[in-house]
């Protein structure tokens, strides 16, 4: 398909740059096959039906974005997927000044060595020191990275908590699974009490979900890898949800991607370790997933093609016209929206 498909003008005044307070109280655009309605998140319990099962994401954004020295020089990298406990590839600004060999200094006691720039223009970095240590440094160096449409990328203390969600354990991220910001305590107490169910799984998402699609047709683009793990118990809890009837609700596109990885054409949901480059774009089956709520994503990006496959192209930029109109909240700190698919298995 052509990408300027998948275009559409959005005012800048729309794009959110902090969340509401509390964040449940964000708005939430239902799209059906026949209506589009305004709720709230915090209506969720009347939305969904006992026995659905909500998939969380509960990767943890890592601060990222780091800036050093090489030699006299000034560098910008934002890490975006972990090869080994001690080396990330990243991209960098000047990118194409460094060289295999190269260190560079992020701090006196904190440094890096360029091992490897791939032909797509990131860079693999090895550290000099991994894992916990390496997280600790980042803590102490680093700051999260936000995407350019906020701020101009520039985080402070606040978006440290602003930008993870109520599920965050495993760190890797470095950009939020953001349709998760929107859940508190309190709204997850209300939807247990109305027997919707809850599991997790783990997809550290990348910096390439920033990356603008810049080929004219789809089956062009190559998509950046991430890497998930989804377990055996997740797996087997998701199986008995829809062998009883329940409806599985991926909470994020970062949840349906790696649910959709892990189930086989029977629809079961199998344990998944590993990379996933899943490129949905309209025409794919759906196997795992009945419901999908997401955040408003951008034009011609690679999220807004997925949830056009999920709800049909023309009804989800009617949806989005509605929700421009009507004074929703856009992108990662915006508003949300609960989507039935255009077509059930």
């Amino acid at each position: 398909m052509r990408v300027d498909a998948f275009d559409f003008e959005l005012p800048p005044d729309r794009i959110a740059q902090r969340p509401v307070e509390p964040r449940d109280a964000a708005r939430l655009l239902c799209v059906t096959a026949d209506a589009i309605t305004d709720r709230q998140v915090r209506d969720l319990p009347d939305l969904l039906a006992p026995g659905d099962l909500l998939v969380f994401n509960d990767t943890r954004v890592v601060p990222a974005r780091l800036v050093g020295r090489r030699g006299a020089a000034t560098v910008s990298i934002t890490l975006h997927q972990a090869l080994a406990l001690d080396t990330w590839l990243v991209f960098a600004k000047p990118g194409k000044r460094l060289r295999v060999g190269d260190r560079v200094e992020f701090a006196d006691d904190f440094s890096a060595e360029v091992l490897e720039k791939r032909p797509a223009g990131d860079i693999a970095l090895r550290f000099d020191r991994g894992g916990a240590a390496l997280m600790t440094a980042l803590h102490e160096h680093g700051r999260i990275p936000l995407p350019p449409y906020i701020r101009g990328g520039v985080a402070d203390e606040r978006d440290r908590s602003d930008y993870q969600t109520l599920f965050a354990r495993e760190e890797g991220a470095v950009a939020a699974p953001t349709a998760a910001l929107h859940f508190t305590e309190d709204l997850m107490a209300a939807l247990a009490a109305k027997g919707i169910g809850s599991t997790m799984l783990t997809l550290h998402v990348g910096a390439g979900t920033f990356l603008p699609v810049k080929v004219e047709d789809t089956s062009d683009h190559v998509m950046h890898e991430e890497l998930g793990v989804l377990t055996a118990e997740t797996a087997e809890r998701i199986n008995r949800t829809r062998a009883a009837g329940g409806r599985i609700v991926a909470v994020g596109t970062t949840s349906l991607r790696l649910l959709e990885s892990a189930a086989g054409d029977d629809g079961r949901v199998r344990p998944f370790e590993g990379g996933t480059r899943l490129f949905i774009t309209p025409g794919y089956r759906f196997k795992a997933i009945d419901r999908l709520m997401t955040n408003f994503h951008l034009p011609r990006s690679t999220l807004f093609m997925l949830v056009a496959a999920f709800a049909g192209l023309e009804r989800m930029q009617a949806a989005y016209v509605h929700a421009r109109e009507t004074g929703y909240r856009f992108y990662s700190y915006g508003d949300a929206s609960l989507l039935d698919p255009e077509t059930r298995p």
